[in-house]
């Protein structure tokens, strides 16, 4: 392992003194490139036959999980190190915000769907 990633630094997270213009641009241009690799590897997936049907959903959600990490860690510079603490609690919080909002807002409308009044015969043609 290199010494970037024992110490929990991200590609070009380094100080503005230590690094060059072209070192971030690498970077960027790398995440960029993985960024493109990962969208078009999903819509692939999405439209081809030789993929098992059922597992189709689960290989784009890990995908999508992918593409968010690329992003993370390429271009916001969110890792584990000990700099980067107040970025990893906010993003923590931020997920747990929308965790909770999706989940509240899926349980609000399993529950208005329940309670909802059936139909009457004649308006169901």
């Amino acid at each position: 392992m290199s010494e970037e990633t024992l110490h929990g630094h991200a590609p070009g997270d380094t100080p503005v003194a230590e690094e060059g213009e072209s070192s971030g641009l690498l970077v960027y241009t790398i995440g960029l490139a993985l960024a493109v690799l990962l969208t078009a590897t999903s819509f692939w997936a999405a439209n081809t036959s030789l993929l098992w049907a059922p597992g189709i959903a689960l290989g784009l959600a890990v995908l999508a999980i992918a593409q968010m990490g690329v992003h993370l860690v390429f271009f916001l510079h969110i890792t584990s190190g000990p700099d980067n603490t107040n970025n990893a609690l906010a993003l923590a919080f931020g997920i747990l915000i929308v965790f909770l909002v999706v989940a509240g807002s899926l349980w609000i409308m399993a529950d208005l769907n329940h309670s909802m009044m059936p139909m009457p015969m004649h308006m169901q043609h």
